[in-house]
């Protein structure tokens, strides 16, 4: 057993050591190579092998519970993969070109911007883009059609006109306070104001932070799609903050930076006055009622310099008396101007201080000729806004105002009956007037509400609401007791006249009296008082001229 061990030894190792001589000491690792290529080799024929059979079975397995696909139907749906599918879309959305165009430009403006540039890398479908123009398009007829139904008139003729007054009050407010304090800033100091006056609202963080004020206008949207798109298209989330995205950051935001934009604004009005010539009373008063020597001194030497072309001109006949008189209005010019800043920059300006121990000298102009003079309503106005009765003289002014055009459209209607004409429309729209004065001032939704009794409000609904149109008068009893109001209440009249309010409005008038017309320091009140009637005699002639 032993003798058969050792030979087996024996001639392994005799193989080993020939192995070795014969084909050298690194043999062994190409032997282990060679078989791990035979092994990997197997296993990879194997799977391969095993993959292609698996497949051919599932295959048949699939065919043998499915039926056969019709060869047509396959083609067919390769032809409509293929075709393209022409896009109609309409194009109205309020029925005029003019805003319906421009409208499609920003609509297709903000989908190439906000969302083409995203989408198409995603597919070449052009539904979603069409589903999200049709709604957009949707919602814009919707508030087309809402704002037919919206009566316009009282918003852009009250209240539109008294945010802009109340927003010039504020920031003459702040120019005032950054004169008495010059380590204020100017926005801080406007909005400090805005405080002050409306109490309730400050629009610091909307108006100074480009964040909240996107964050403003995103929740604004979402109550303009609320109200506008179908409940089906608002409570899809994707389709409404792709629609609100677009609105806020593509339509109003650009919006708001443009009308907010200075050179934008001047340029503005350049085109909106550049049709139309100044009235020569208007530019006048302009000249005189400015406090800012900087716009007087433009002024001045714009003036100047069409007086130095004018006298370059080497003219002859009827063309030298157009000139002269054109030379003439500009040295006129130039002397307001001169006037005016020469007073500004030497403390002759109006010292409503140094004047308020001298309230009882005034000239005393009646309240009937403060409410049809233009410079002297505005300084009345500014006082009634402040304190807090501009409904009454809205009123009172509006009133007026009806009155008139009542009044001539009756004449109108007098004059179709005498040629034979019916005059239903007019009608209707004298009486809808009526209503509006009385919704906007009266009504228990009047915002803010005239002060009256409540039994002449009563007797006017009752006229109103009678078959047939109303007269120019049927607002006279109440504007008779707003005036009596006016004129006698201790906070508006008579506070008026006691305010610097009322001093600056003498100023701007030329009022203020002169010495030769003043009495004794120590005479009677009464003797030096100047009467009424010569005051409403300059009044009359600062008018007329």
């Amino acid at each position: 057993m032993l003798a058969a061990s050792l030979s087996v030894w024996g001639w392994g190792g005799l193989g080993v050591v020939l192995f070795l001589i014969t084909f050298g000491p690194f043999a062994i690792f190409y032997l282990a190579f060679y078989i791990c290529c035979v092994v990997g080799g197997g296993f990879a024929v194997t799977l391969l092998f095993g993959k292609t059979n698996s497949e051919r079975h599932l295959e048949k397995c699939e065919h043998s519970y499915l039926p056969a696909t019709q060869t047509g139907i396959l083609k067919t749906l390769d032809e409509m993969r293929l075709e393209q599918k022409p896009i109609k879309i309409d194009r109205r959305l309020t029925g005029s070109n003019y805003i319906d165009e421009p409208l499609q430009q920003v609509i297709q403006f903000a989908l190439r911007d906000y969302i083409q540039y995203w989408y198409y890398t995603l597919s070449e479908d052009e539904s979603f883009l069409l589903e999200i123009r049709q709604t957009v398009q949707n919602a814009l007829v919707q508030f087309s059609t809402r704002s037919k139904e919206v009566d316009w008139q009282p918003y852009f003729t009250t209240r539109l006109v008294d945010d802009f007054a109340t927003h010039l009050r504020v920031f003459r407010k702040a120019q005032d306070r950054l004169e008495r304090d010059l380590s204020e800033e100017m926005v801080e100091s406007f909005f400090e104001a805005e405080v002050e006056m409306e109490r309730s609202v400050c629009r610091d963080v909307v108006c100074t932070s480009l964040k909240d004020e996107e964050g403003f206008l995103r929740d604004l949207c979402e109550v303009l799609l609320y109200l506008l798109l179908p409940p089906g298209d608002f409570h899809n989330k994707n389709m409404r903050y792709f629609l609100r995205e677009i609105l806020a950051r593509g339509v109003l935001l650009p919006l708001v930076n443009q009308l907010s934009d200075p050179d934008y604004i001047n340029q503005f009005v350049i085109w909106m006055i550049r049709d139309s010539s100044c009235n020569y009373e208007a530019f006048m008063n302009i000249l005189k009622l400015t406090d800012k020597v900087s716009e007087l001194e433009a002024v001045k030497d714009k003036a100047l310099e069409e007086l130095q072309y004018l006298r370059s001109l080497d003219t002859a006949g009827d063309d030298i008396n157009v000139i002269k008189n054109q030379i003439n209005s500009l040295l006129f010019v130039k002397k307001v101007c001169e006037t005016r800043i020469q007073r500004l920059q030497s403390g002759k300006e109006v010292d409503t201080l140094k004047l308020a121990a001298n309230f009882d000298k005034l000239c005393i102009i009646p309240l009937e000729h403060i409410l049809v003079h233009n410079i002297a309503l505005q300084f009345f106005m500014d006082y009634m806004q402040a304190a807090g009765a501009q409904a009454e003289l809205f009123f009172w002014l509006t009133v007026e105002g009806y009155r008139v055009t009542a009044q001539q459209q009756l004449e109108v209607m007098e004059g179709w009956q005498k040629d034979g004409k019916k005059g239903g429309s007019t009608q209707g729209l004298l009486k809808a007037a009526a209503l509006g004065v009385y919704e906007q001032y009266l009504s228990d939704k009047a915002s803010p509400r005239v002060q009256v009794d409540e039994v002449s409000v009563v007797k006017l609904r009752e006229k109103l609401q009678k078959e047939g149109d109303p007269t120019p008068e049927i607002f006279d009893e109440i504007q008779r007791k707003v005036y009596d109001m006016m004129l006698r209440d201790e906070r508006y009249y008579p506070s008026f006249r006691q305010s610097p309010l009322y001093i600056r409005m003498l100023a701007e008038l030329d009022m203020l009296k002169e010495p030769s017309y003043r009495g004794s320091d120590d005479g009677d009140g009464e003797e030096g008082r100047v009467s009424a009637g010569f005051c409403f005699s300059l009044l009359s002639m600062k008018a007329i001229s």
